[in-house]
């Protein structure tokens, strides 16, 4: 064997001194967590993987398991993943030979020069091997940056797990709430339905003017009213959910109700903690990790490729006693050489988008960060808020009472009861509100401290 030139061993160590070298990322791409949580609220609780369970309501959970489980966005998200895989297991086909067979053959039917015909029969089955040895890791490089890329899906994948279970949970407070609301109006409306029969009655004695019984039918017009709207309101909220959950509009089954569901602890984790357990932080990080590997696959580009080639076989033909074996052995080296900037420009675009990958993984960070801060202190400040609803319901239905009996003492006009009413069911329909309010706030913390998951 004939030895390999000085000169073709020394042409991948030289072409691999005019790569370019790659950048570190960029400084103000990192981020630091905090110490400790701005807003400062007692943390006893602990996320389980079925937070949901924590609000105290079988149905809720139900629903979540539905929606989990029938959602079409999630069963999008889950083909997206299987597809990353499938392109994962191709690129991995890179680090392996690649084995081929052929077998032309043919028959022939041909005149000599001597005029008489003759008929003959070839056949050449081969087998070929070939393989592209990964001297620099371009290959192994394009392996890691589309198994990160499976992994960044998949954590899209739990992040829209995730908000489908949150978007389940809190549209039901909110279905639950809007029953409560409507409960709520039936009663007022049973209620100012006594005081119209009761003012009619006084007005046909004579006892009262027509004022006070139109002002009687007004308010109870004004509350007959609202509750097709609550109806339709929740009509729309249950079609809502059955959506969610995969399914067509129908009704949704309650639990106990509205006033029975459990205001859960609010979990202890320290902002260093949540950068492990957000399925977005996740999907960022692998995000970036796909660019750090396209990065180093488009440096790849400009060193030398070896590939190896092998071959067997036999000829077989009607011309020949025997068959004859066949067979070869050879190897390539492909180097570029110019390209007119290509290598440079797929390079440059390459060393971009990993930075750009670096400044969303931050902004996903802060932004994991800022939606924390945000529901712990809608949590805060809505205990205050109902404490001082709470007061002003006792107020307002003290009022109240002090109106109806000096309206029945005839000490004052029937207007002065009416303004009581409508203060008290205003107050109570912020009440009903508030604490839905504050229960979706707790569901909102839960999905930005990442669910149940810990990775």
């Amino acid at each position: 064997m004939r030895p390999v030139p000085r000169a073709a061993l020394a042409l991948p160590l030289l072409l691999a001194a005019c790569a370019p070298p790659i950048t570190p990322r960029p400084e103000a791409s990192t981020v630091a967590p905090p110490a400790d949580w701005r807003t400062d609220l007692p943390a006893s609780g602990a996320i389980d993987r079925q937070w949901w369970d924590r609000f105290g309501d079988p149905q809720l959970a139900v629903l979540v398991d539905r929606a989990r489980a029938n959602n079409s966005d999630l069963a999008i998200a889950a083909a997206r993943v299987a597809e990353a895989r499938a392109q994962e297991r191709v690129a991995r086909s890179l680090l392996l030979p690649s084995l081929s067979a052929s077998a032309p053959g043919a028959e022939s039917r041909s005149l000599n020069p001597f005029g008489v015909a003759t008929e003959g029969f070839a056949a050449q089955p081969v087998f070929q091997a070939a393989y592209e040895v990964d001297l620099f890791g371009r290959n192994a490089a394009q392996v890691e940056a589309a198994r990160a890329n499976a992994a960044a899906v998949a954590a899209a994948h739990e992040a829209a797990t995730l908000s489908v279970s949150a978007a389940a949970a809190s549209g039901y407070i909110a279905l639950l709430a809007l029953d409560a609301r409507r409960e709520l109006l039936q009663q007022t409306l049973a209620s100012r339905g006594e005081a119209l029969r009761i003012a009619r009655d006084r007005a046909e004695a004579g006892y009262t003017s027509q004022l006070e019984l139109r002002q009687a039918e007004a308010e109870y017009r004004a509350t007959e009213q609202q509750v097709p709207a609550i109806e339709a309101a929740i009509a729309r909220q249950e079609n809502a959910l059955s959506l969610l959950a995969g399914e067509t509009p129908h009704a949704i089954a309650r639990g106990a109700g509205f006033g029975s569901l459990t205001t859960p602890a609010v979990p202890a984790m320290l902002p260093s903690q949540l950068v492990r357990r957000r399925p977005d932080i996740a999907q960022s990080e692998y995000a970036l990790a796909a660019t750090d590997a396209n990065l180093r696959a488009a440096r790849g580009q400009f060193l030398p490729q070896l590939r190896l080639s092998a071959s067997a076989g036999a000829v077989i033909s009607s011309a020949l006693s025997d068959p004859v074996g066949i067979w070869s052995v050879g190897g390539s080296i492909l180097a570029p050489l110019f390209q007119g900037g290509r290598l440079h420009g797929q390079f440059d675009a390459a060393t971009a988008q990993r930075d750009q990958a670096a400044f969303a993984y931050r902004r996903t960070v802060l932004t994991a960060f800022r939606e924390v801060e945000d529901q712990l202190a809608v949590i805060d400040r809505l205990g205050a808020q109902e404490q001082a609803l709470v007061a002003q319901r006792t107020a307002v239905a003290d009022a109240l009472r002090h109106a109806t009996n000096r309206y029945r003492a005839g000490y004052s006009p029937y207007l002065e009861q009416i303004d009581a009413q409508r203060a008290l069911l205003s107050v109570d329909l912020a009440l009903i509100q508030m604490r839905a309010d504050r229960l979706t706030a707790y569901v909102a913390l839960y999905q930005a401290l990442g669910g149940g998951a810990e990775r």
